[in-house]
């Protein structure tokens, strides 16, 4: 009697490769920040959750349908073969004729569905088919059914048309537990194209169902993304709003989520921020006031202290040495005042905003001229003026003169001579034409760390003078009617010593500034 069983051997099993192609989109800068904004992100993020998810998901159920429909097949067909054979009876030696026939019964026994059985006997070869020779069976399949008593199979796939080919070795059963190859080894080759067009069903079933659940799941993140970005749009705009001034803006408070603790935490932020610039602007107004109103009071006084120094300034050459010199010290330092009084004055305007620009077109050398007589330094040697004429533009004179005095009267007390006042036009790097005017000095300079700081209120650039020979706020003051005029003043040093003032007025200056 003979006997086959079904042993395992390698399976080579239909492959798919899926490709997916990428599209490339140009854009622009601000387009791209849009398209990968925070919405984009957390979209893409559940998206990509989604996806992994119904993919896992489709794969799993793709793979396991398609074995156990595979297994389903490929054990039905084994079993009925291996029945089949076992129940077939062959004579030794193997003889030719009446083989085929044998064959073409044992086909038609197929099952799920026909075979076409093959026989190979030493140099015999006989089929239930056409060809005596089958171009499915591979080598592998062979060699394992000679090697191993008990039969094999494998699945292949021949000019895109998958088979299952069955190798079943028949043999002498010689004992209870023993048998002996006879050297005839039947194969049956089953065509599965109908469980390949099953199992393209199951993976076509399987991406159509991923692809709406990732349109369904579009929805949850549309309305996750919402519930996330809302929040932070909020926040975008408080802070705007705070930015431009508006230090009241607080933000609704939803929920008891991690949101709502950033919420709850910028309004307490916003609610500090607002307690202490109120406290800033207060103890501001309270220093302006206080500034004014003690210039406003020091400015009777001081009037008549000037008059009676003048005075005793007149009688100081009748009186005695010691009683001279104090008058004359009571005078300066009552000088000194006044300045600082004025200058308080005229700072506390700028202040409160109420500095105001009278602009007229002025021969602008002439200006300058103006300046340096009624200052007397037109007659100085140590300042000397390169003015070309025919340069006019809109200023204040008043204030121009200032700007002018305070910066030669600050090269006089600490730069060194001579002074040079320059006049020339010139334009910007946005092409705007400008009115340049230096003023530089051949003193040891400004130091470098005093530069950022030259023009701050009451800055001294030498930390041991104790004392200023002015009031302190010259060059705080140079500033504010430079930018009254909407130019800019810069400081700095020449390559060969000395300190440098540059300030640039537009030539067009049309409304004033306040």
């Amino acid at each position: 009697m003979f006997t086959a069983r079904r042993s395992r051997t390698a399976t080579v099993p239909r492959s798919r490769l899926f490709t997916a192609r990428r599209s490339r989109t140009a854009t622009a800068p601000r387009s791209r920040i849009r398209a990968f904004g925070l919405r984009t992100r957390l979209l893409a993020a559940f998206l990509l959750v989604a996806a992994v998810s119904a993919g896992t998901t489709s794969a799993l159920t793709y793979r396991e349908a398609r074995n156990a429909l595979l297994k389903t097949t490929q054990d039905t067909a084994v079993a009925t073969f291996r029945e089949q054979v076992q129940q077939t009876g062959f004579g030794l030696p193997i003889q030719g004729e009446g083989l085929e026939e044998v064959l073409r019964d044992l086909a038609r026994k197929g099952k799920p569905r026909p075979w076409v059985v093959f026989a190979e006997y030493g140099s015999l070869r006989a089929s239930s088919g056409e060809n005596p020779v089958s171009t499915v069976i591979t080598p592998q399949l062979r060699r394992a059914a000679l090697a191993n008593p008990y039969g094999g199979f494998e699945r292949v796939v021949k000019d895109g048309v998958p088979y299952l080919t069955i190798a079943m070795p028949t043999v002498f059963k010689t004992g209870p537990y023993s048998t002996l190859p006879s050297g005839l080894v039947l194969y049956a080759v089953m065509r599965m194209t109908d469980e390949q067009i099953n199992v393209d069903a199951l993976l076509t079933a399987a991406r159509d169902g991923a692809l709406p659940g990732l349109a369904v799941a579009l929805v949850p993140g549309l309305i996750a993304a919402r519930s996330v970005l809302r929040p932070v749009r909020e926040l975008r705009r408080a802070a705007s709003s705070m930015g431009s001034g508006r230090l009241d803006t607080r933000i609704a408070v939803r929920g008891n989520d991690e949101l709502a603790d950033l919420a709850s935490t910028f309004n307490e932020s916003a609610a500090q921020l607002e307690d202490s610039v109120n406290e800033l602007r207060e103890a501001e107004a309270r220093a302006r006031r206080f500034a004014s109103d003690v210039s406003h009071e020091l400015r009777t006084p001081l009037a008549g202290m000037l008059a009676v120094t003048e005075v005793l300034d007149e009688d100081a050459d009748h009186l005695d040495a010691d009683t001279a010199r104090a008058v004359r010290l009571v005078s300066a330092e009552t000088g000194k005042l006044a300045v600082l009084v004025e200058d308080l004055m005229e700072i506390s305007r700028f202040d409160a905003r109420a500095a105001e620009l009278n602009a007229d077109e002025v021969d602008v050398a002439e200006a300058i001229r103006k300046t340096l007589q009624n200052r007397h330094w037109h007659e100085d040697d140590r300042v000397h003026a390169e003015l070309p004429a025919g340069i006019r533009a809109r200023l204040d004179p008043r204030r121009f003169d200032v700007v002018i005095a305070n910066l030669v009267g600050n090269a006089l007390r600490h730069g060194g001579a001579p002074v040079t006042v320059g006049l020339r036009t010139g334009e910007r790097p946005k092409g705007t034409p400008v009115l340049i005017t230096e003023v530089t000095d051949r003193g040891p300079g400004i130091r470098a760390e005093s530069i950022p700081y030259i023009f701050d209120r009451f800055y001294k650039a030498d930390a041991a003078r104790t004392r200023s020979a002015g009031s302190g706020l010259g060059l705080a003051i140079t500033q504010e009617n430079v930018r009254l005029h909407g130019g800019t003043i810069r400081a700095g040093n020449r390559p060969d010593g000395g300190a440098v003032f540059t300030v640039e007025i537009p030539l067009d200056t049309g409304e004033p500034t306040a």
